[in-house]
């Protein structure tokens, strides 16, 4: 890893537990961590999880794009949501918090 890689990995992980988004683990699982350099010259962090070999499969297809269309043509408030640390926000079973090690 690049020392400029390194500096900011530090930074994000201090970050991270300072708000308790991450917490440290002695977890048999882990993933690799790479840096994407964005169009400012920021880095963005990435975790490359492996996870779907062992991931039970949703059951429930996801809804078609032209019937989402039809049920939202008379509607009249829409949103956009901002994804980019939305993956913060998102509960994880009790069990599979030792899989999401990095």
């Amino acid at each position: 890893m690049a020392l400029t890689e390194l500096k900011e990995l530090k930074e994000t992980l201090k970050d991270l537990l300072d708000k308790g988004f991450i917490r440290p683990t002695i977890s048999p699982w882990g993933a690799p961590i790479l840096f994407v350099k964005k169009k400012d010259d920021s880095f963005k962090m990435c975790i490359a999880w492996q996870l779907n070999k062992v991931t039970i499969k949703n059951k429930y297809p996801l809804p078609r794009i032209d019937d989402l269309f039809d049920q939202l043509q008379w509607e009249s408030y829409f949103s956009e949501i901002d994804l980019r640390s939305g993956y913060h926000k998102l509960r994880v079973k009790e069990d599979d918090i030792p899989k999401m090690a990095f």
